[in-house]
């Protein structure tokens, strides 16, 4: 384990970065920067480094950080992206995760279908895809731990290598214990990023589980079927406010509209009267699912996406561990764990582009610190005593 101090090259890099050659930045999002780097004693070894943000306060370690870290030394699936390691600046404080590297993201090869080759994700990709999330997901849930923020730059498809077409749940920042919650998850604030948040999180509820995965599940599933997000809605900035009337727009004109006799605890949510408000003489014409998606109704795909966004009953919506069990995965093509290579001979692999790389931005030093445990991917037990030391963050 480094000890943080200066090496004694001419670049003062500190140890911990000696074994790396940082190549450039490949993401930026709401806690931070992630660089590429390329491990030094084995050049075909990448690693993908996050590097958070300081606390609002500047006073230290985000506490997000901190979460983010516990649940990734505590987890451990084939579906769950890996923390490798952990390195701390001295100086500042700032933090740095070292994570196994994906060449793609879900994003990425939707947006490359979409609008460089005009096509439509092969059925195998999109079955294989959606079968190694829900693992992960069933994984995580067992658990008791709720994502909260999944959507397609939120997944990871490691490209070649053992792992080849292996899908990944990444960015665990805003993921939460949800068993017996000291206190409601609202209280953390806005959560899921607002096309993927289910409608009872834009109604303001305090007290929810992990179906608010599954309805982001739901919606990732209907994107990877027509390239597009399901529900576009435009979202109204700087509010801590989860309610967001153009989404709830966009749900009920496909959906339809839930009402107290469908969904009898939708009078307690605190937003239920702004929208009530608002839809007073306004008709939302259902038009159905099925037309937005081009799946018959009597499609078992249809059926398991229909479930996944259930809505009037949230509580009724479809679990992970239940949705591995859906006709949809017994049906041709069954779902692999190499997603990106169709499974009949001589059908044509595509060739994803990898995620660009912004070799401009430099990478300061830290010290380092070792995961406390190796990972084993063969552990798939829940972990219950870890969610008693996790639940006051």
């Amino acid at each position: 384990m480094g000890d943080g101090r200066a090496s004694n090259s001419s670049s003062n890099k500190p140890e911990w970065l000696e074994q790396y050659d940082v190549i450039g930045k490949i993401g930026e999002g709401t806690y931070g920067l992630v660089f590429l780097a390329k491990i030094k004693s084995n050049r075909s070894k990448s690693i993908a480094i996050k590097k958070f943000k300081q606390s609002k306060d500047g006073d230290g370690v985000s506490p997000t950080a901190i979460r983010e870290i516990m649940l990734l030394r505590e987890i451990s699936h084939e579906n769950v992206v890996k923390l490798v390691n952990v390195h701390i600046n001295h100086a500042d404080m700032s933090l740095y995760l070292a994570f196994e590297y994906a060449e793609h993201d879900l994003y990425e090869i939707i947006r490359h279908h979409r609008d460089k080759v005009n096509q439509s994700i092969n059925q195998y990709t999109v079955k294989s895809i959606l079968w190694q999330l829900l693992n992960g997901l069933n994984y995580l849930h067992s658990n008791w731990i709720v994502h909260r923020d999944l959507k397609p730059s939120n997944i990871l498809v490691l490209g070649d290598g053992e792992e080849h077409g292996v899908v990944k749940i990444a960015d665990f920042g805003l993921a939460r214990i949800y068993q017996a919650p000291l206190k409601p998850l609202s209280e953390n604030g806005v959560v899921v990023t607002i096309w993927y948040r289910a409608p009872e999180l834009l109604l303001g509820a305090k007290h929810y589980t992990s179906a608010v995965d599954m309805w982001a599940m739901g919606c990732i599933f209907a994107e990877l079927l027509t390239l597009k997000p399901l529900f576009q809605g435009q979202e109204v900035k700087g509010t801590p406010n989860p309610f967001q009337l153009d989404q709830l727009d966009k749900i009920f004109k496909v959906l339809g509209h839930p009402t107290p006799e469908k969904w009898p605890t939708l009078v307690n949510l605190p937003h239920w009267q702004s929208d009530v408000q608002h839809i007073q003489g306004h008709t939302y014409n259902n038009a159905g699912l099925y037309t937005v998606v081009h799946l018959s109704t009597k499609n078992p795909a249809y059926d398991l996406l229909s479930k996944m966004l259930e809505y009037v009953r949230p509580r009724k919506r479809i679990t992970a561990a239940q949705a591995l069990e859906h006709e949809y995965f017994r049906m041709e093509p069954l779902p692999g764990c190499n997603a990106l290579v169709p499974p009949q001979p001589g059908e044509k692999v595509v060739n994803y582009p990898v995620r660009p790389v912004d070799t401009g931005t430099d990478i300061e030093g830290t010290i380092s610190l070792q995961p406390s445990q190796p990972f084993m991917c063969s552990e798939m037990e829940p972990r219950k005593n870890f969610t008693l030391r996790l639940q006051e963050l």
